[in-house]
């Protein structure tokens, strides 16, 4: 966005809130103002006020001499300009390259009119509009970070923000700055937290004072201009509640993010919602997330256990956990195949050989083998994986055994996989190390690492890979003709051995020795990797995770199999489509130290990928 477009963007804005502010001004504090007229297109009750306020809004981007996508709380996604009024699907014009220059959009508008509605009806003085302008992609979805404008005018007491990406924020045309308040006792905390949440009621306990005025936009202005030092919404904050406001936090020098404290990029969208920690630094900002994830982590009360159960020696293991566990005062769940293993062993009357014979074949773990414990009942503690319904679940194997459990858990179960395979590169520690780090992962100290997830849609089916999927012909050394889109796009059409479609944890797996890059975790990215392409030019892509990706096969007569985590396995017919998106729902890994990725790397992927160390 240049110069002259911003100043095309600031003055309709300008516009909008002189002319909002003047049409609902006789509907302040009236009863009537707040019936509800219909519902809104983001599935909120929409009221009188609202509607009135709305169609100004639209009338003037409506009459603008430009066009504009507009994302607006009552009416939704339109594109307005030169007369004309069109609803659309922002994600579906976005995806598409058959407009024409002159048809293009020029800005985003993201408008909530009123904010904090009942409190206009009510004449309370906390309501106010908010307006963000991002730009128009070229080629992919908008996201937060395409916002360059935002403004935000409390119309109860005329207090207006202004903020411009990298420029700076300013109240009523003077620069201002979040507090420099770094004490959670001394903290001044606006927002929303869920019911019965005791992470949110210890931070607001922790907190001087607590502040509920209903109005996300002002809130979140009053962090960026020391009025608050920090916020916070638990429920999820619409993109419209928030897309100026961040802008106007972030350029004054505060902080925003989710509960994990990773960055906000949502897509902007209607239905688009995210919750939301802010804080005037960055110190108060991470005690508000280590109140936030730790209280929910502290005490780990009730742990899972699932293992690979085709060698003694994790079989064994996990009988020295349990024990251990339980002697910690922990409830403790068991897999029930492992559980039978279990069962077997106990009653196996060479179970002296079998732990002498482990002892010998792992001489680094022998002392760890000595006492076991086999005098409970494991039948008893087991259930199905599928029904865990535990604080956290330790898995005993490498990483296919970490995949096939996770596959399988109740989403977003926390794993603490301990390295019983080849490489384990997924698995936070080797068996030597099991009980060191338990000690600090039932103390508390530890964390928890986010991985994102793939959903795999074919036919109607669903299906879900961490790793990665990979694509090939049921019969080798056939090769496949494959098209691939990216957000309807087609970037490669190439025969090839298969097709690996990667998430950044599958970067160091079957990715990376198909030629791909590694990729940090941490980067919001897929990898897509030609096996033994028949083309020079044909290169691995790393796309936006933000992004879908379509991948066809052309040619006729060839059938293909996909293959998800190298646990679950379905095919595809010619011309049949198989499409890949982020999941909603993350994994989580526990982790005892935060220099894990690049340490892993440097450890794990040597010669072979094989550890010299046995356990």
């Amino acid at each position: 966005m240049d110069a002259q477009d911003k100043k095309i963007a600031t003055d309709l804005s300008y516009e909008i809130i002189k002319e909002v502010s003047r049409a609902i001004r006789p509907y302040v504090g009236k009863p009537e103002s707040g019936e509800k007229v219909k519902m809104g297109a983001d599935g909120t009750p929409t009221s009188l006020i609202d509607i009135i306020a709305e169609e100004k809004v639209i009338n003037i981007l409506k009459n603008a001499p430009v066009l504009s996508y507009i994302v607006s709380e009552e009416i939704g996604e339109l594109k307005l300009g030169k007369g004309t009024k069109k609803s659309i699907s922002l994600t579906h014009e976005l995806r598409r390259d058959d407009i024409e220059d002159e048809d293009k959009p020029k800005f985003i508008f993201l408008v909530d009119p009123i904010d904090g509605t009942s409190n206009a009806v009510k004449e309370i003085p906390a309501f106010g509009i908010s307006i963000a302008v991002a730009n128009v992609p070229d080629g992919r979805l908008a996201t937060l970070n395409d916002v360059e404008l935002g403004f935000i005018s409390n119309f109860a007491n005329g207090n207006f923000f202004e903020a411009e990406k990298g420029k700076g924020c300013w109240l009523n045309n003077e620069e201002v700055h979040p507090s420099t308040n770094i004490n959670i006792s001394n903290m001044t905390l606006g927002g929303f937290t869920k019911s019965g949440t005791s992470a949110a009621s210890q931070l607001v306990d922790n907190a001087r004072r607590m502040r509920v005025l209903g109005s996300v936009v002002l809130e979140l202005s009053y962090v960026a201009s020391g009025r608050y030092d920090a916020f916070l919404d638990l429920r999820g904050s619409r993109i419209l509640d928030i897309a100026a406001s961040k802008l106007i936090l972030e350029e004054a020098g505060g902080i925003i993010t989710d509960k994990y404290g990773e960055k906000l990029n949502s897509k902007l969208s209607i239905h688009e919602k995210v919750i939301v920690v802010a804080a005037n630094n960055k110190i108060l900002h991470k005690q508000m997330i280590d109140i936030l994830n730790d209280n929910q982590t502290d005490f780990i009360g009730k742990i899972g256990i699932a293992s690979r159960i085709d060698q003694d020696r994790p079989i064994l293991f996990s009988a020295k956990i349990i024990d251990y566990l339980l002697t910690n005062g922990r409830e403790v769940i068991i897999e029930k195949r492992l559980a039978k293993k279990l069962e077997e062993m106990k009653t196996n009357p060479n179970l002296d050989k079998i732990i002498e014979r482990t002892k010998k074949q792992y001489p680094d773990i022998a002392h760890l083998l000595d006492n076991i414990n086999f005098k409970i009942d494991y039948k008893q503690i087991s259930c199905g994986i599928l029904d865990f319904d535990c604080d956290m679940v330790i898995v005993l194997g490498g990483d296919g055994t970490l995949l096939r459990a996770q596959s399988k858990l109740k989403p977003e179960i926390p794993i603490f996989g301990i390295n019983m395979g080849t490489v384990g590169f997924l698995t936070e520690i080797e068996a030597r190390d099991t009980f060191i780090a338990l000690d600090d992962v039932l103390k508390g100290d530890y964390y928890k690492e986010k991985r994102t997830k793939l959903v795999v849609s074919h036919e109607n089916n669903h299906y879900s890979a961490m790793n990665e999927v990979v694509i090939m012909t049921e019969k080798p050394a056939k090769m496949l003709h494959f098209q691939i889109k990216v957000d309807g796009e087609t970037i490669e059409e190439v025969r090839a051995d298969g097709l690996i479609v990667s998430t950044p944890s599958g970067s160091t797996a079957y990715a990376m020795s198909a030629g791909g890059p590694i990729v940090d975790p941490k980067v919001g990215g897929f990898i897509i990797i030609p096996i033994c392409p028949y083309k020079l030019g044909a290169r691995p892509f790393i796309v936006s995770d933000n992004s879908e990706i379509t991948v066809k096969l052309l040619k006729k007569g060839k059938s293909a199999v996909f293959v998800m985590d190298g646990q679950r396995n379905e095919e595809a017919e010619y011309e049949e489509e198989i499409k890949f998106k982020k999941s909603h729902k993350n994994v989580y890994l526990i982790r005892t130290s935060t220099k894990y990725f690049y340490k892993k790397v440097k450890d794990k992927l040597s010669e072979g990928g094989i550890n010299n160390n046995r356990c």
